[in-house]
């Protein structure tokens, strides 16, 4: 039997049956259906591959001059998307990006004005309509620095999202030694989440640590969101994790896949999600365990100062709310205690009173 070799494609077996993969650093994880060399798993596979491609030169020859096409295209191949900006970010944009080339694809940038724009993204919701916004900005900033269009008509405009809820669900101490218990040291699985809970870093920063950046007892993050470098001082859980893993020294990055290679950010949530189901723990994700970082450094009486020195957040609103949520659980906790003294002064003076009274009477 022809074995077809496919670059990109990996073949994991589970119970007895071969499932394929299309994965490609940087790339979200696709299932691709039937058999190598079949139709279906052919059409999957190019289809998989051709949404993988980067934008260099796209559609540079076949986009009339001062149309949006034309604009994406230069745009995507300027130093100001590809070296400016972090490249998870840079792929959520031009997926964007993309989107608004086919809406609006031959239409002149010049004639682009605020009500349009508007128009554009008051179709959307909350979330999306902020993520097109953050899209569309630098692109017509780019526009304006060519002399494409005379200003930016997103210019102090801005897309409001509400807020409902916590955002991605923040571990508890509960769920965290859950996790132990099931994933024990010497994983792939416990190495990450000690990773993970340990450092406070987001997932594309944690699949690249490695053993090198460890000097002098401090590990060396440069995050790749916001280019912030960072010493952090490893937790004796970490290297308890570090020192247990049986392929310790032989991998540039800490974590690596079954095949030996190092996570892309997208594959590594993929495969984080299933290792939290082996564990029972459903709905749990790798920023949670960002969130538990920061919640125990605020629980602990950590200053915000104190805790964006470990997270690297540029705003400390943002870590306020770790702070926040603790010292509220802290005052509530000291008015209690407050209400329950008085109540015991209430309750002991007037048995006091009482006991006078009776004798007096007696």
């Amino acid at each position: 039997m022809t074995r077809i070799r496919l670059k990109f494609v990996q073949a994991f077996t589970m119970s007895g049956r071969t499932y394929y993969y299309f994965r490609k650093a940087g790339c979200a994880r696709i299932k691709l259906p039937g058999l190598p060399g079949s139709d279906a798993f052919m059409a999957a596979y190019q289809t998989a591959l051709t949404a993988s491609m980067p934008p260099m030169d796209v559609g540079m020859r076949r986009n009339a001059p001062g149309t949006v096409s034309s604009l994406i295209a230069l745009y995507g191949n300027s130093s100001q998307f590809k070296h400016e900006i972090a490249a998870e970010t840079r792929r959520t944009m031009w997926a964007i990006l993309q989107k608004f080339r086919e809406e609006h694809g031959d239409k002149r940038v010049a004639l682009l004005k605020r009500a349009h724009v508007l128009a554009i993204l008051s179709d959307r919701p909350p979330f999306a309509r902020r993520n097109w916004l953050r899209a569309l900005r630098p692109l017509l900033d780019y526009a304006v620095t060519i002399n494409m269009i005379a200003e930016n008509p997103t210019k102090d405009m801005k897309a409001k999202v509400p807020r409902k809820g916590e955002g991605f669900r923040p571990w508890g101490e509960e769920q965290i030694t859950i996790f132990r218990q099931h994933h024990a040291l010497g994983k792939r699985a416990r190495l990450a989440i000690e990773l993970l809970l340990n450092t406070t870093q987001r997932r594309s920063d944690v699949v690249r640590m490695g053993p090198q950046h460890i000097r002098n007892g401090l590990l060396h993050v440069r995050q790749s969101k916001t280019g912030q470098s960072l010493a952090l001082p490893i937790f004796p859980e970490l290297q308890e994790a570090i020192d247990a893993m049986p392929s310790k020294g032989r991998h540039l990055t800490f974590l690596v896949t079954a095949s030996g290679k190092p996570f892309s950010p997208a594959g590594f949530t993929n495969w984080f999600r299933d290792v939290c189901k082996e564990a029972g723990l459903l709905g749990f994700s790798a920023h949670g365990l960002r969130k538990a970082g920061c919640r125990r450094l605020a629980e602990a009486g950590c200053s915000v100062h104190e805790i964006a020195a470990w997270s690297g957040h540029r705003t400390l609103s943002e870590i306020a709310d770790y702070t926040r949520s603790v010292e509220q659980a802290a005052m509530a906790r000291e008015a209690m205690h407050k209400v329950r003294t008085k109540l015991s002064n209430f309750v002991g003076q007037s048995v006091k009173n009482r006991k006078k009274a009776n004798e007096i009477r007696g």
